[in-house]
């Protein structure tokens, strides 16, 4: 791990605030990085004090004014030389991903190709940010819509995706003429140095100016900071509810601005006409890819009353042949959580399944032995449950599916529905009425809803998001660039007269 940590250019121990190529001397608490694959201290990062903060404010707001009046089209290619750079380190990077956060090495991988792909979107997207144009009830008057960036553009983002949702974020901002003021995941600060090493490259290859991309590691009161200054317009966090309420609380407070993107508890219903070998694959990656600790990762299975022992025992010989292990080695399939926290958290929900009257099905469990030395590494478990169970309609992040059966599409959809939260969704079916209905307004309430795939894996090209207590918010692709910029609303008058609105007439 020391040769990547090199190759990427991140300090077994630094600072970990930054305004691009510029690292503070800062004298902020030590936020240390365990891995959770071993237990070993990978190193540490300084976090940011008030002071700080305040700097890293000062040099954002400068260089704001100078990012806004570069072409669009320029700054698209800015964009598209960082995504160039990604490709350099994909291997380096991702690995790194794996090994702080836990993830299998193709995930991590995979989470890097996902900054590269919204590199390339937003590449296309800088060539259009289109506007409106509308007819005028006055004659001689044109009428028309444009985007404007907003400014300084706040970035909280969670430990389960500690680089691919920055980028998201930071990638569409970019080229809408933002700047960035990024606070990552105290979990994962690691991840955070190496992109900003590989981005401040860019910049200052093409000669801009520091306060571009920043970075800003901390505890919650970072959070807190963002949140409550009226200098950041737009404040976009990733993470919990809990964390989201707090957030969209102190931005509203202000009548600022907040793009949230927060918990799931996320259902697939299977139905009568599934292709059972598709819809297992899915099901059992959903559930226990990134070792349950997606957002969008699969909690409950909605299943038809015909097909419900059929499947559940699919499921366990499934779930027998799942290899549990260091994610670095690609022949496992499940690695660790994150922290001896969300291990106790994992556990504690087993309990009160059980307490709550839930049978278990599969088994779970803390994993012992050398191999496991971390403590973090857990076993998928899968239990029998109502969905109206307090425990269910609680997230949980780590691998754990509850199982229910139904008897008509309409008790499924209810099913689906009937938890707050509200960001993915799928259904598993062959049935064209089954699939048409699910996707209806009388269907999922899920930001995501898919057929024949599962809940997790969404592509780039898509808004990412949910309803309800996931947040409303949406990033990434389609049109969520909206998000980061501002609508004005032009008219011009060029003729001689001035005709009011409305036939009203004021005569001097």
């Amino acid at each position: 791990m020391n040769a990547v940590l090199k190759k990427l250019g991140v300090p077994i121990s630094g600072s970990g605030v930054s305004t691009g190529t510029k690292w503070f001397n800062t004298n902020g608490e030590k936020i240390e990085s365990y891995s959770p694959v071993d237990g070993k201290k990978i190193g540490s990062v300084t976090s940011a004090t008030q002071k700080d903060f305040a700097q890293v404010m000062a040099t954002a707001q400068k260089a704001f004014v100078e990012w806004r009046n570069v072409p669009a089209p320029k700054r698209g290619e800015i964009v598209r030389q960082i995504g160039e750079e990604l490709r350099l380190y994909k291997k380096e990077l991702g690995t790194l991903v794996s090994y702080e956060m836990g993830k299998s090495l193709q995930e991590g991988l995979g989470e890097v190709q996902e900054m590269i792909d919204i590199a390339d979107f937003a590449v296309g997207l800088s060539r259009q940010l289109y506007g409106l144009t509308m007819h005028s009830e006055r004659p001689q008057h044109r009428m028309y819509e444009q985007w404007h960036p907003l400014g300084v553009v706040g970035i909280i983002s969670a430990f389960n995706f500690p680089v691919a949702v920055w980028s998201w974020n930071s990638m569409l901002a970019w080229v809408c003429g933002d700047v960035c003021v990024w606070k990552p995941s105290e979990k994962t600060p690691l991840c955070s140095i190496a992109c900003q090493n590989i981005v401040a490259k860019v910049f200052k290859r093409n000669g801009l100016p520091e306060g571009i991309s920043c970075v800003v590691n901390g505890d919650y009161k970072v959070g807190e900071w963002l949140s409550s200054d009226t200098r950041v317009p737009l404040v976009s966090a990733t993470g919990s509810t809990r964390m989201g309420k707090a957030v969209g609380a102190a931005v509203g407070a202000r009548l600022g601005r907040s793009l949230l993107e927060l918990g799931g508890n996320n259902a697939i219903i299977l139905t009568p006409d599934a292709d059972l070998d598709i819809a297992l694959m899915a099901v059992v990656f959903g559930a226990v890819g990134t070792a349950g600790q997606r957002c969008t990762t699969t909690r409950r299975l909605i299943i038809h009353k015909s097909k419900y022992v059929e499947v559940k025992n699919r499921l366990k010989k499934a779930y027998a042949q799942l290899k549990i292990g260091n994610p670095l080695n690609e022949k496992n399939h499940v690695g660790p959580l994150i922290d001896k926290q969300a291990v106790q958290l994992y556990e504690n929900a087993i309990a009160d399944a059980k307490k709550q009257g839930a049978k278990i099905w599969v088994e779970g469990g803390v994993l012992k032995g050398k191999e496991y030395a971390s403590g973090c590494y857990v076993k998928p478990c899968i239990i029998e449950a109502k969905n109206d169970l307090a425990i269910v309609q609680h997230e949980t992040f780590a691998p754990i599916l509850y199982i229910t059966s139904y008897d008509t599409i309409e008790e499924a959809i209810a099913l689906q529905n009937g938890v707050v939260q509200g960001l993915s969704s799928a259904i598993m079916t062959t049935n064209m009425r089954e699939a048409e209905q699910f996707l209806s307004v009388n269907g999922s309430d899920c930001g995501i809803a898919n057929v024949n795939i599962g809940t997790s894996g969404a592509e780039i090209g898509g808004a990412f998001g949910g309803e309800k207590e996931t947040g409303g918010g949406r990033e990434s692709g389609s049109d969520s660039w909206k998000a980061y910029m501002r609508r004005q609303t032009n008219t011009i008058n060029y003729g001689s007269k001035l005709p009011l609105a409305q036939g009203i007439k004021f005569d001097l």
